[in-house]
């Protein structure tokens, strides 16, 4: 990481934090911090703690002391687990909503339709980047019940995609991987999942790589299939392949751009109606730390199916 880039993102820091922090003494008040400010709108009407605490990025007990500043004010309940707003924590919550609007409208107002154009773009730009950086890849255990409901979630989704439906039958089984799971968390919620096995001696299939919704947009599907593949190049697999469905058309042009070929049918799965297969090197780069697959996997020079490998498919 150089020097002068890390600089430039801290540069940025301080003057978004600077100008902020001018902007919500001018209009939310300096009597008001903004810990507290931030607290009271993400409490909504009612939050879990543990969500709370997801949200906010916060230890338990720095959130809760937060909180009972509030109830102290009169404008939070607390239960064991749960933090509710009063009805005058309502009102404080509405007005300082007026006041953001109106400091956020004063700082529009000194720019030009272009100026906010630009503004807009790179917020969205930024926020996106930030949310990318922000997801945690790790291997997991397969029967982990957060893996499992990912994987019910992706055959939900093939199940309405496809004409023919989905049979979450064909889902692979905890005990059937033989290689790793990876799983895929945006602030303690699971948002992506992808598992290995393997065929046969050096190949092994790629299997129910998937991202939610929610977090598409971020390259989160091509962080998960790097980190599946050098997961299994660093385990001995010389050659990966996997099958999806002619309608997964954001799928195809992942897997061709990320070097994939062509083959012919190697799976009797009735769903793996295209085919691809690619040659991976060991990188040989030590991972971040136990649990984590990490690393970049070097495109084919030649497709595995042009040395005559062979080697028969299973379920996917």
């Amino acid at each position: 990481m150089e020097g002068e880039q890390i600089e430039r993102v801290r540069d940025f820091n301080r003057y978004y934090n600077q100008r902020f922090s001018a902007l919500a003494d001018r209009f939310l008040g300096r009597e008001w911090p903004i810990g507290q400010a931030r607290l009271l709108f993400e409490v909504g009407t009612r939050s879990d703690l543990h969500d709370l605490c997801a949200r906010l990025g916060q230890d338990r007990d720095h959130v809760w002391q937060q909180l009972g500043a509030l109830a102290v004010q009169g404008l939070v309940v607390l239960g064991d687990r749960t933090a509710a707003l009063t009805d005058a924590g309502l009102a404080k919550r509405a007005e300082l909503d007026r006041r953001a609007d109106a400091g956020i409208t004063a700082l529009l107002g000194e720019l030009t339709g272009g100026q906010r154009h630009r503004l807009l773009a790179a917020q969205d730009e930024i926020r996106r980047v930030l949310r990318a950086a922000a997801v945690v890849v790790e291997a997991v255990p397969p029967d982990l019940p957060a893996a499992r409901d990912c994987l019910s979630r992706y055959a939900a989704e093939l199940d309405v995609t496809f004409p023919e439906g989905f049979d979450a039958g064909v889902l692979t089984r905890p005990e059937e991987v033989t290689g790793t799971q990876l799983l895929a968390v945006e602030l303690g919620r699971p948002v992506g999942c992808g598992l290995w096995l393997r065929l046969g001696p050096g190949v092994a299939e790629i299997r129910h790589l998937w991202v939610a919704p929610e977090a598409r947009g971020l390259g989160l599907g091509r962080k998960l299939l790097s980190r599946l593949e050098v997961d299994a190049a660093n385990n001995g697999v010389d050659t990966v392949r996997l099958g999806t469905h002619p309608l997964l058309t954001e799928a195809l042009a992942l897997y061709r751009s990320a070097g994939y070929d062509d083959i012919g049918g190697y799976s009797d799965n009735a769903y793996n109606q295209l085919a691809f297969e690619k040659v991976l090197v060991r990188t040989d780069v030590a991972g971040p730390g136990p649990g984590r697959a990490d690393g970049t996997c070097r495109p084919p020079s030649v497709s595995a199916s042009r040395r005559g490998a062979a080697v028969s498919g299973s379920r996917r």
